[in-house]
């Protein structure tokens, strides 16, 4: 007998996004989940190319070093959006979070950047093992607030770390596998609707993999599905084989289809068949080639001045549509030296830049510590428009470096009463002096 796994996965685009993000795979070896950001279609390129660089971890011989594998191949799907940021520049600011396991029989290794979660239930035991790069874990971290008020806070969707294209460093570890242990690897489109208790009472309650993924869908979409909604629940074994056909969906899965229709279910309207049409095939998906268009036949026909009409109309159309969504999007960064709010999306297209100056603030960058600084300076992207911004520019004023005045306040005079006859004299040592360094230890007064 040796330690297998049985796992199932589903992803369903939620109720309020117009497409799923996410992208999943799940096999005899490899549990991937990623959750792509960066607007609209961006997100599913920056998630499909992470999962994509993993994938092949699925069919290797597992090696004496699952942690360098994990890394090697995290770094690839890194260095993949950064070629295809280079080539469209149009998608930079586009991401990623992963979270991952790679399994080799009692040994595991495990990935993480970003806010997907990985949960382990091991006998009466439920607990998260993998900690949230946000904004708010920081502060729950700090002693700020509470995990309560963390799932109201108005910047708990802020991600401190995702896969970019710009230097990453993953959180790698490696974990002991035991016969009966359960995976719960997950979205924030799920954790985020539903409550860790009823996550736990869920895994207990429905032993089969495959009814507890559909339970868990369903479970997100009750819960009013605001997010793209994905999930893997993976058990371990003790038996001569587990599954060995891989499941892929979400936006990895784009081009696959199952014999019963597509895999994320986007025609059913009821949130209970969209629960139902997640249900992924047991065989190895098979790659759809478009079929050709009878438009195509007839082009021949077209007379060439119209077809260049046709052809500027589309394009024009297209950079319309493309400005529109950029200018959707807003970040923090620097003008001159002062923090400011920017419309649209770092990077330029034909040297045409793709942001401008909403506003600039009074905060002067050089006042800032020096992490917080290359944050600003890297830019932190707001997930709530114009006001997340706000929020973020606020955030960064109560994070300002002491007045350098304030470092060596004017000592307070101390009347020492004369010593007693015969009593040795007393000395004492002044503190030294904290020396006032303009942008490393405080600011100057403005």
């Amino acid at each position: 007998m040796t330690l297998v796994l049985r796992y199932s996965a589903r992803s369903d685009r939620g109720l309020v996004r117009q497409n799923n993000q996410d992208a999943v795979y799940a096999g005899p070896r490899l549990l991937a989940l990623a959750d792509g950001m960066g607007g609209h279609a961006a997100g599913e390129v920056a998630s499909s190319l992470v999962i994509s660089a993993l994938a092949p971890l699925d069919d290797d011989v597992p090696g004496d070093d699952l942690l360098a594998e994990l890394r090697e191949a995290t770094h690839e799907g890194n260095d993949a959006i950064s070629r295809h940021v280079a080539d469209a520049p149009d998608l930079e600011g586009m991401g990623t979070t992963l979270t991952a396991i790679l399994f080799a029989g009692s040994r595991l290794g495990m990935v993480h950047v970003g806010d997907s979660r990985c949960y382990q239930l091991r006998g009466d035991d439920f607990a998260q093992i993998t900690k949230d790069d946000t904004f708010v874990q920081s502060l729950i971290d700090e002693g700020r607030i509470t995990e309560e008020e963390a799932h109201t806070h108005p910047q708990r969707s802020l991600l401190l770390r995702a896969i970019t294209g710009q230097d990453v460093d993953p959180k790698l570890t490696i974990r002991e596998a035991r016969a009966g242990d359960r995976y719960l690897l997950c979205s924030d489109g799920l954790s985020g609707p539903v409550s860790d208790d009823t996550l736990r009472d869920t895994l207990f309650d429905y032993p089969d993999p495959r009814e507890c993924a559909d339970r868990l869908i369903e479970l997100a979409l009750r819960g009013g599905g605001p997010d793209n909604i994905t999930c893997i629940v993976a058990d371990v074994v003790d038996v001569d084989y587990g599954d060995d056909a891989p499941i892929i969906g979400g936006s990895a899965g784009r081009n696959h289809r199952s014999d019963s229709g597509d895999y994320d279910g986007t025609a059913h309207n009821t949130s209970a068949s969209r629960a139902a049409a997640t249900t992924l095939p047991r065989t190895a998906p098979v790659r759809i080639e478009p079929e050709a268009r009878p438009q195509e036949r007839r082009k021949r026909g077209l007379r060439p001045a119209a077809a260049v009409l046709g052809v500027l109309v589309v394009l024009g159309l297209g950079v319309w549509l493309a400005r529109t969504l950029v200018m959707q999007q807003y970040y923090v960064g620097v003008d001159q030296e002062r923090v400011a709010i920017y419309q649209g999306v770092r990077g330029s297209v034909l040297g045409i830049p793709l942001q401008n100056v909403a506003e600039t603030s009074d905060i002067d960058l050089n006042d800032l510590p020096q992490t917080v600084r290359s944050q600003v300076t890297d830019g932190i992207v707001s997930s709530d428009g114009q006001d997340g911004a706000h929020s973020t520019v606020d955030r960064l004023r109560a994070r300002l470096l002491p007045l350098c005045a304030t470092l060596n306040p004017p000592p307070t005079p101390v009347v020492t009463p004369p010593p007693a006859p015969g009593a040795p004299p007393v000395t004492t040592t002044p503190l030294p002096a904290v020396r006032p360094e303009p942008g490393q230890n405080c600011r100057l007064a403005g």
